[in-house]
């Protein structure tokens, strides 16, 4: 897909929520898709598995997931919970609950000596809690074949996540600071990190529903 058909997914799913059609929560991406397609350029579609948070239409269109089946499992309040084995994807709404299941999954196929890997996205809020910080430093430690996305838009929530983390961000090799140009980026074997700007769409919903 393109830079143009995910953001056009995502507008047609901004006026179906704003319409009230959807009654459970959804979060729309905006400002990432450039850093997106270039993840998914290393991503075997087929074999590889991709975990996501809350936050996850782009990644499921990209692993191939057809974008009417996409809307109908929003439509139907799925948007949160996105799990679809087929397409190996897996998706929890629980802050810091995907990287204990995107480890387990890696260090599965490792024990079956796998050639697949996983791809396990997570912000910047969620990076630094304990959960994320356990299942990246063990998946280091064992060499597992995985791949954590950090995407930093700086908000936890709605608050600046400076505010209630600090400026350091432990697993990179400087202090992150809000000084620094609005995109950056880092990449080691079990990393890639990197900055965006979500303006178009609140925390959650579309703009025009009230939502928490």
């Amino acid at each position: 897909m393109t830079i143009d058909e995910l953001q056009a997914f995502e507008r047609e799913i901004g006026d179906i929520f704003n319409s009230g059609a959807i009654r459970a929560p959804v979060h729309l991406y905006d400002g990432n898709e450039e850093r997106m397609l270039e993840v998914f350029k290393r991503i075997d579609i087929k074999n590889d598995w991709v975990c996501a948070t809350w936050r996850n239409h782009y990644q499921c269109l990209l692993k191939g997931v057809p974008p009417d089946l996409l809307k109908q499992k929003i439509i139907s309040g799925k948007s949160m919970v996105m799990t679809l084995p087929k397409y190996k994807i897996v998706c929890s709404s629980i802050v810091g609950g995907i990287p204990s299941i995107a480890t387990g999954i890696a260090g599965a196929i490792k024990a079956q000596g796998g050639t697949n890997r996983v791809w396990c996205w997570a912000g910047d809020m969620s990076s630094l809690t304990g959960h994320w910080s356990e299942a990246y430093r063990y998946a280091v430690a064992q060499d597992l074949p995985i791949t954590f996305i950090v995407e930093d838009n700086g908000l936890s929530v709605l608050t600046p996540t400076s505010e209630v983390w600090g400026e350091d961000r432990w697993y990179l090799p400087t202090k992150r600071s809000k000084h620094e140009p609005k995109t950056i980026k880092y990449e080691t074997d079990h990393l890639i990190y990197y900055t965006y700007n979500n303006e178009k769409y609140p925390h959650a919903g579309a703009g025009v529903r009230v939502q928490f």
